[in-house]
């Protein structure tokens, strides 16, 4: 049995609403940033299935490039939770609210 593109989609669809069930239901930041990082690997796993599918190395690159994406963002939302906690003694996302005007 071959393992076609499709097992791909699929294993990165599977990903990718994990991820986004993720982000709309959880409040802890740490979880908010995990689930970014489920899905951003979805598009990864699409990346780099196409680019095997079709025969160039363009969406190995783009993959490389998201990639260096994510650990930035990861290096970001880690500073963000960091002064979140300092300030609120909490990583839930919904506390910075009383913050606004």
């Amino acid at each position: 049995m071959s393992v076609g593109i499709e097992h791909y989609v699929i294993l990165s669809l599977a990903l990718f609403c994990i991820g986004l069930f993720g982000v709309l239901t959880r409040r802890n930041a740490l979880m908010f940033l995990m689930s970014v990082e489920l899905m951003l690997n979805a598009a990864n796993i699409n990346l780099i299935a196409f680019a095997f599918y079709h025969g160039n190395l363009t969406g190995q690159v783009f993959a490389l490039f998201t990639m260096a994406l994510a650990a930035a963002e990861v290096a970001v939302g880690l500073g963000i939770i960091l002064v979140l906690y300092r300030n609120f003694r909490d990583v839930d996302v919904t506390v910075p609210s009383a913050m606004r005007w």
